[in-house]
């Protein structure tokens, strides 16, 4: 069981998912959407989260310009962000909130999408309404009213990228 404690962002390792960890991703993703993102939706769009989230889904979109990354203490991941075409977050999942874990994975990733895309500009998401306020601190601004489309609520958001290192 992962145990945040105080100091959580001290000793925590950041590095690219591997091939075949996409199990223990996806457990760390479903714990987090179940607590905190499904009770916002229907069975509809949990039913059509899952199709997304999963482990042969997750390994099946690594031709897309996919970088999975993680954050981890030990043998326990904390967090995970998936994003697709170097300019989409797909997935941002953090068991610890409020250390700094969640902001730290989308600098490491956009640095690594930068070293593929040296002209990256902006980076979107469709976050859930539970994870806007998160995105909104880390400079991500709403591109619309909250949407729902097959079950799935979200709020397009984006943050333009102005210098390296976001």
């Amino acid at each position: 069981m992962t145990r945040c404690g105080r100091r959580t962002d001290v000793d925590v390792r950041y590095r690219l998912m591997q091939r075949g960890e996409e199990e223990s991703v996806c457990a760390l993703v479903e714990k987090v959407f179940n607590e905190f993102v499904a009770p916002d939706y229907d069975s509809d769009g949990v039913n059509e989260f899952f199709k997304f989230a999963n482990p042969s889904a997750l390994a099946g979109r690594t031709g897309m310009e996919q970088v999975v990354m993680v954050a981890e203490k030990g043998p326990d991941l904390f967090g995970i962000i998936e994003i697709l075409n170097c300019s989409h977050i797909a997935m941002l999942f953090v068991i610890c909130r409020g250390r700094g874990i969640a902001k730290e994975l989308v600098k490491r990733t956009v640095e690594a999408c930068r070293e593929r895309l040296p002209d990256l500009s902006r980076i979107t998401v469709n976050s859930s309404p539970y994870a806007e306020p998160v995105y909104s601190r880390m400079g991500f601004k709403a591109m619309g009213p909250v949407r729902k489309q097959n079950g799935i609520l979200f709020v397009p958001m984006a943050c333009d990228l102005d210098r390296p290192g976001h």
